[in-house]
């Protein structure tokens, strides 16, 4: 009997399976780089199409068929300049350098400070320069109104150059199309579709006990050894699955834009709508379903940039009707 293949029964590498504490995660890790910017963006996951590309075998010649995913990518506002010191105990927030201009929405998610500190008396004890900022999804088609609120590191080792340059950006928007090019790698943050409370045949993919096993079916064999007399935590068992923090690495970025007619399917897009923002369009899946914020930074395993893509085909047409018949 040949034997069934499955990546993910038990996987170590999807532990643990707990949920997550919010609907957009928290970036820890950023690539190490020389130049002073922003080391990522986000936004809001739309859905998934398919291009056709050149065949980049030009002895094979033809087209490529490539399932893509549509993220809109509203422009980011700054809430603060963030300092840092650092301790030994890590870094230790100092000091914060407010934006002159905050939107009105964003006291949907914080208390707005009255007196907010629009000037950094010295520099000589930071160590590092993050920026906090927000979200605008009033712009996009999603019916939400509370921004989202993240931090993004700045990349560089001059703190004084990191501070001009992070002062610059304070009363601004910020685009994708300054932070991110096109065939480039980038690393998506994001978390999974939830599902609520599910058993082990469903969680973990055992098979299903016979019909003269003894008490339930839908379970493990057994729960382990008597001795020691505890439960493994490898024991397939009931639990949370799903709306985890899961990250995707090296996703090629297809396309960068800012004419949402391009990609905006007849009818809208499924279960989200129309694009009115400019947007990214990356090769493959992500996880996580629509209206979900995606966080992107770039490759933090250093992947070189891919070779051009010349996009022959965008399709558009309309997903309503195969998602009505197919159910």
């Amino acid at each position: 009997m040949p034997r069934v293949h499955k990546p993910k029964g038990g996987s170590l590498q999807v532990w643990p399976r707990k949920r997550a504490r919010r609907h957009y995660t928290r970036v820890r890790s950023y690539p190490k780089k020389e130049d002073i910017k922003l080391q990522g963006f986000a936004g809001y996951k739309a859905g998934m199409t398919h291009i056709q590309v050149k065949n980049p075998n030009t002895r094979i010649g033809g087209n490529i068929f490539i399932p893509a995913t549509i993220i809109e990518c509203p422009p980011l506002k700054v809430f603060s300049v963030r300092f840092y010191q650092s301790t030994p105990y890590g870094k230790k927030v100092i000091s914060e350098l407010h934006s002159p201009k905050i939107n009105k929405e964003l006291s949907r998610k914080i208390k707005i400070p009255k007196t907010p500190k629009t000037e950094l008396k010295n520099i000589d004890d930071v160590s590092d320069i993050s920026l906090l900022v927000y979200t605008q999804p009033n712009l996009t088609n999603i019916g939400k109104k509370k921004p989202d609120l993240f931090e993004i590191m700045i990349s560089g080792k001059d703190p004084q150059q990191k501070f001009e340059y992070a002062k610059s950006l304070l009363d601004k928007e910020i685009n994708i199309a300054d932070i991110l090019k096109n065939y480039e790698f980038i690393d998506a943050h994001s978390v999974t579709i939830g599902k609520g409370m599910q058993g082990a045949i469903k969680r973990f993919g055992i098979s299903l006990k016979s019909h003269k096993a003894e008490k339930k079916r839908r379970s493990a064999g057994n729960l382990g050894a008597w001795t020691p007399s505890k439960v493994s935590w490898t024991v397939p068992q009931k639990g949370q699955m799903g709306y985890h923090t899961r990250t995707d690495y090296n996703k090629l970025i297809l396309k960068i834009s800012t004419a949402p007619e391009e990609i905006n399917q007849k009818g809208g897009i499924l279960h989200y709508g129309v694009i009115k923002n400019p947007y990214i369009l990356l090769k493959g899946s992500i996880p996580g379903p629509s209206k979900r914020l995606i966080r992107l930074i770039p490759s933090i395993r250093n992947k070189k940039p891919a070779h051009p893509l010349e996009i022959t085909y965008i399709s558009q047409e309309s997903k309503q009707w195969n998602h009505m018949y197919s159910t």
